[in-house]
């Protein structure tokens, strides 16, 4: 079995990604969505824990070399952390914005100018939470390898930012991954899988009675 295909049945067996085509979730953004991820769930599962963090580890080859491992905060600092111990390299995390108080950091951790970083982040959307850290970063003189996540939805606005940004990124798995995980598994039905693939088509305009009355 594929790595990808072995993350994302790992996720959906604990509930880290969730599919409910017929009765979506509404994020933050109020975008209506058929799947909700959330890997801190993974935390929770030592087995699964350690997975990932090998599984982080062996695609962080394709960065390499690297100095420093960044998570990208909240999400993404047990995972940069848990990968930084596993690789024996110094961690950083990087805040959404710099703090109004005390030092006023947005990279909490020692890093100078000229180290290179890997960013670990646990979930790429639209990329925006990521780019903000690889920006942080830029910012302070550091060489960004790369960004590499847990898992994406594979959307073409993502795709965009990173390459405008001149920031290649990877994740372990991915929305179509996912998919046909879930198809092999029989827990999903035709009316199931016709609202996820419209819903990945055009997300931000996307609703069940929109797909199904078409």
């Amino acid at each position: 079995m594929k790595l990808s295909a072995e993350v994302a049945l790992k996720l959906l067996q604990i509930n880290a990604i969730r599919l409910s085509p017929q009765n979506p979730f509404t994020w933050a953004s109020g975008m209506l969505s058929p799947i909700y991820c959330d890997n801190r769930l993974t935390l929770s599962y030592p087995g699964i824990r350690t997975f990932i963090t090998e599984a982080f580890a062996t695609a962080a080859e394709q960065f390499a070399p690297f100095d420093y491992v960044a998570g990208v905060a909240t999400a993404g600092i047990a995972h940069g952390a848990l990968l930084a111990q596993h690789l024996e390299k110094p961690f950083v995390y990087v805040r959404p914005s710099k703090k109004d108080h005390g030092r006023q950091n947005q990279i909490e951790g020692k890093i100078s100018p000229g180290d290179s970083v890997l960013v670990i982040e646990d979930l790429i959307s639209t990329g925006g939470s990521s780019l903000k850290a690889v920006d942080a970063l830029r910012d302070e003189g550091c060489v960004v390898r790369g960004v590499l996540a847990i898992f994406q939805y594979g959307f073409a606005e993502a795709r965009q930012r990173f390459a405008e940004h001149n920031c290649p990124f990877d994740t372990l798995s991915d929305y179509e991954t996912l998919i046909s995980a879930a198809a092999q598994q029989g827990t999903l039905g035709e009316t199931d899988l016709t609202l996820l693939g419209s819903w990945h088509l055009d997300p931000r305009a996307w609703t069940p009675q929109s797909t199904l009355e078409t």
